[in-house]
């Protein structure tokens, strides 16, 4: 079921109604209601995944009570890493086996060798890498004594598939979430309406900005030969602002969404093109697997302690292991490459946690030396974007080189305008809340306390969104990670 769908816009608000007003005062019954809600949501795309969403909430489950009992080490340790096989198992087979096959034939056909690939045809579960990762940190939290295992299974079973932010994140973490599922939940006015808020300006990302850019991305990216190199430059600026509309607006439907039900999911983005420098913007840039990575795989392997050629040779492994993760194409584990090379001078440098703080802090505009900063990085980003949305490592080259060359060829429709004016329109918004959770957070701001102004505003959203919406709703990238 898509957030962006007349299904959804019918669920939510049924989901809603019941959970207030007829499972409010009994958390048990809140708590089954949100597994069976989220079972429905997640069995809308395919019913028969549902088994394996719930196996693998069963397995990490019982190796949590298991290693709440067990004192032996090396019992303890076999646990988890019961719990990491199945887990990685079930993700490596559905996301990568084709992958590893065919890889493996290409390598013998340099050598002059040809085999017959044995491939299948595998479907993708949806959302298979973000509940994945997030049952796997709590047998890890738990194996490391920073959690104590649950035994109540109903509230285990929901906090796997909280129907919010199952399906694409944010990866949450059990020592967040789940003891959510624990306390009693009583509905806050202010805490919906800001909810509300969040998922209006997450519709506008997905909606206005996404699917609009995603048109022209489309047609510039499959046909990049026949176009000039800055209509291809121009393509891949709409793409940086295609994904980010996309996946952050998702990030934003699920956390306001989630409010509606009493609940507080981590921050997913926190306005990523306004960083300084390439590690800014990974501190601001799907922050929930960012930093799963550098709590179970970059600290594990030593972090940052040690020489420096350990730190060079951590930040590889956590950039290439994050492009990997997000699919099964050597364009991804270049895109992890050149976000690795482009954050190896700072970290040479000791200069990798400069940027802390906002951007303009105490000032309204930033300084020229900001303004710079920013352009740069954004065009770091921008052209590591292209191995991401190119289908080869080749057709990026080539894309690039024309980009480079400032190759001739045509235009793109005139009506490109409508989507840059769009975009303006959000680095307007969000320049302005930066310092804030989200682009609609309006607490405390003085022109917006009249009540005419703020439904003007969510009514020219909305119209916005209702104009720009496409015929059939359009899916989420991230869920094909």
């Amino acid at each position: 079921m898509l957030f962006n769908s007349l299904e959804f816009a019918l669920f939510l608000p049924l989901v809603f109604l019941a959970y207030w007003y007829l499972f409010a005062k009994n958390l048990r019954a809140q708590n089954f209601f949100v597994l069976a809600a989220s079972y429905f949501f997640y069995g809308w795309w395919d019913w028969r995944f549902l088994s394996l969403i719930a196996f693998s909430s069963l397995v990490d489950y019982f190796v949590g009570v298991n290693l709440g009992k067990e004192q032996d080490k090396k019992r303890r340790k076999m646990w988890l890493v019961a719990s990491i096989l199945v887990n990685l198992g079930f993700l490596g087979f559905f996301k990568y086996y084709n992958f590893f096959v065919q890889s493996f034939v290409d390598s013998f056909s340099l050598l002059g060798r040809d085999f017959d690939p044995f491939t299948l045809s595998i479907i993708l579960p949806v959302g298979i890498s973000f509940y994945t990762f997030q049952t796997l940190s709590y047998s890890i939290d738990v194996y490391k004594g920073k959690l104590e295992p649950t035994r109540d299974m109903l509230a285990f079973f929901a906090f796997v598939s909280f129907f919010p932010q199952l399906v694409a994140g944010p990866i949450e973490r059990a020592t967040n979430l789940l003891p959510q599922f624990y306390k009693e939940r009583t509905f806050n006015y202010a805490k919906a309406v800001d909810g509300m808020r969040q998922i209006l300006w997450g519709l506008f990302k997905k909606i206005v900005i996404a699917d609009n850019c995603a048109r022209y991305v489309n047609e510039i990216f499959g046909n990049y030969e026949a176009f000039s190199g800055s209509t291809l430059l121009l393509g891949a600026v709409l793409f940086a602002f295609q994904i980010y509309g996309d996946f952050s607006g998702y990030s934003d439907i699920a956390i306001g969404t989630a409010r509606l039900f009493g609940f507080d999911l981590m921050r997913n983005f926190a306005f990523p093109y306004f960083s300084r420098d390439i590690a800014e913007f990974w501190r601001r840039w799907h922050i929930s697997l960012s930093t799963w990575f550098r709590d179970y795989v970059y600290i594990p392997l030593g972090g940052s302690r040690g020489s420096m050629k350990l730190k060079i040779r951590n930040t590889f492994v956590v950039f290439l292991v994050s492009g990997f993760w997000h699919g099964a194409n050597w364009t991804f584990l270049a895109w992890g490459a050149i976000h690795a090379l482009l954050f190896l001078p700072l970290l040479l440098s000791n200069k990798n946690r400069t940027y802390l703080d906002n951007v303009a802090e105490n000032r309204f505009l930033p300084s020229f030396k900001e303004s710079g900063q920013m352009l740069l990085t954004f065009l770091l980003v921008t052209l590591a974007w292209v191995f991401f949305r190119s289908p080869s490592i080749a057709e990026s080259y080539s894309y690039i080189e024309r980009i480079i060359l400032f190759s001739p060829g045509r235009m793109v429709s005139p009506y490109v305008v409508f989507p840059l004016a769009f975009i303006a329109l959000l680095l307007g918004v969000e320049w302005l809340q930066r310092r804030r959770q989200h682009g609609l957070e309006i607490t405390n701001i003085r022109w917006l306390k009249s009540s005419v102004i703020r439904y003007a505003l969510y009514l020219g959203l909305s119209t916005l969104i209702l104009v720009s919406m496409p015929n059939e709703a359009q899916d989420f990238i991230y869920f094909q990670f």
